[in-house]
């Protein structure tokens, strides 16, 4: 059966779970209050990039399942279900600020009691909000219509920017959170075209639901920060932590996932998360104390890198360093909370300049920096006169370069390896002066 679905947010979360909707057979109607982004997409632009997402919207629209608007009530008016898709971001003292979420739903209800909609909705809280949110949803929506007129539902999403449509049209699990047979059948008639393959939808209580996103987001954000606070005691005795990340991934209990050493996580999503959920935790006087470990290593993290750049020169003062790398993760053009941004902060403030290069990120980058730094759309030409390279996202293209002319425009045979792109042995053989995570330093 097709659903009529309205989703509040054209974000990461909104665009693509609304588009993945749209191409199962449901009318989609999405809502943002960013007048130009909203008449971008309904000429099919992407305002994101997201590999697969701009076929995707443009084939809906062309057949007529996608559309998008302005007008919040023209969502409540039209949709059976609506999804929550907007932001959370981190107030000062790391709790998650609701304020999006709690000032949508308000205006949802007014908008049903002003209508006099009597047709129920389904209110699906899709953005990542801390335990008790969906109660608080409903305790405002009840002020204004009756509860037997709507259900809130928690429904979070698990999408990896950069494979965010694969994720969406085939998700390793579907977490429902509600206590309504008649809303565990309609999410699970509406999801059950993404898990033909047999994965779960898995249906619990609203809040812990709530509590399961964030529990995945700090467990594989604790898997990144251990990989990375034990490269640093193998740099100490000699040991090599891709060695290391074999030996353990191989272990099934362990996984191959997320034990990849550099430079720490960011994005939209680990960052922010991790400090909420520390947040929830300490408020009610039951702190985390791997959670906020995780974080104070993913800090570290990047502060020690920074340091085997210092050290190297000594004083940074006109210093030329060629970054290859912006965006937090490769395929996305995303900078929220990205290392590159931090490494590149302390090195202007030593005085360092930076000429910079990535496939998708330069123009995030140059609102954050302007005209502090300097930009190459070709990843050689950074290298003109520098003193270093220093990788700090692992796109595919670093993987393999052409050292010789790495080597022929570089004034040092210098590299500061974030990623750990490249063996030991091949930049050794080279010639280059190599400084990677985890693993000796070549001199």
């Amino acid at each position: 059966m097709a659903y009529k679905i309205g989703v509040v947010g054209t974000g990461y979360v909104g665009l693509v779970s609304g588009t993945c909707f749209a191409a199962t057979g449901n009318t989609v109607l999405c809502h943002d209050i960013d007048e130009k982004k909203i008449n971008k997409l309904r000429q099919g632009v992407c305002p994101i990039f997201e590999p697969g997402l701009d076929r995707l919207i443009e084939q809906n629209i062309k057949e007529e399942r996608l559309f998008f608007t302005t007008d919040l009530s023209e969502i409540v008016i039209n949709s059976d279900i609506i999804f929550l898709c907007l932001p959370t971001p981190p107030n000062e003292d790391g709790s998650a600020d609701l304020h999006h979420v709690l000032g949508v739903a308000e205006k949802i209800a007014k908008y049903m009691a002003d209508n006099k909609i009597n047709d129920k909705k389904i209110i699906v809280n899709k953005s990542t909000v801390p335990v008790g949110t969906s109660e608080k949803v409903k305790n405002i929506i009840s002020k204004y219509i009756p509860e037997s007129l709507f259900e809130v539902v928690s429904n979070p999403e698990f999408l990896r920017e950069g494979l965010a449509v694969e994720d969406a049209m085939k998700p390793d699990r579907v977490v429902v959170g509600t206590r309504s047979k008649w809303v565990e059948e309609i999410m699970t008639n509406l999801y059950k075209p993404f898990v033909r393959t047999g994965n779960p939808i898995i249906i619990m209580d609203e809040k812990s639901a709530e509590v399961t996103k964030y529990a995945a987001n700090a467990f594989l954000a604790t898997k990144i920060s251990f990989m990375n606070d034990l490269s640093a005691y193998c740099e100490k005795v000699g040991a090599d932590i891709d060695k290391i990340r074999y030996g353990m991934g191989s272990d099934g209990r362990i996984g191959k996932m997320f034990l990849f050493a550099g430079l720490g996580y960011g994005g939209s999503c680990f960052p922010k998360d991790v400090k909420a959920l520390a947040f929830s935790a300490d408020k009610l006087g039951q702190p985390l104390k791997i959670v906020k470990a995780t974080q104070e290593i993913n800090q570290d993290q990047i502060n020690r890198f920074f340091e085997k750049i210092k050290a190297r020169f000594g004083d940074l003062q006109g210093i030329k360093l060629a970054i290859w790398g912006l965006a937090f993760k490769p395929n996305t053009d995303d900078t929220r909370e990205a290392p590159a941004f931090k490494i590149i902060e302390k090195l202007l403030a030593e005085g360092a300049s930076v000429c910079v290069h990535d496939p998708e990120a330069i123009e995030n980058t140059k609102i954050a920096f302007g005209n502090r730094i300097s930009y190459s759309e070709r990843m050689y030409e950074t290298l003109e006169n520098a003193d270093a390279l220093v990788i700090i996202t692992e796109w595919n293209q670093f993987r393999t370069p052409d050292f010789n002319i790495i080597k022929a425009k570089l004034k040092n045979n210098i590299i500061f390896d974030g990623r750990n792109l490249y063996s030991l042995e091949q930049v050794q053989d080279l010639g280059f002066e190599y400084y990677s995570i985890g693993r000796k330093a070549i001199h």
